[in-house]
């Protein structure tokens, strides 16, 4: 259900860092910042990848899929890939910078790649 991952490329020198994540294969980028103790997600994607570049934080994550589930601190510099159809859930631990990347885009023709589990 998950998958961490490295940054295609880095390079730091005495001016600062430059950390390329990817240079291909995502549609959709997208820049979240979510405050300490906030609880996101409880759903999953049918079509995308989604991942998840933690800038800078702390989040936990719950993920679920056929049964199965698996839990997961996660924190600055982390770099994973969430499979479709895993259920992810993530509470926050700490104030959180973060990017999120989706290989198809969340929405396509009016519809949205975003379902809720059925209770």
């Amino acid at each position: 259900m998950l998958e961490f991952i490295k940054v295609d490329f880095e390079f730091s020198d005495d001016r600062g860092v430059l950390k390329q994540l990817c240079h291909d294969g995502w549609c959709q980028i997208n820049y979240l910042f979510t405050k300490k103790g906030v609880f996101r997600g409880n759903h999953y994607h049918k079509e995308n990848q989604e991942a998840f570049y933690i800038i800078d934080g702390e989040i936990d994550l719950v993920l679920e899929k056929d049964g199965k589930k698996e839990e997961y601190t996660v924190k600055t510099g982390d770099f994973f890939i969430i499979k479709p159809f895993a259920i992810h859930s993530m509470t926050f631990k700490k104030d959180t910078s973060m990017i999120a990347l989706y290989d198809k885009g969340v929405e396509k023709d009016g519809k949205k790649d975003i379902f809720i589990p059925e209770k």
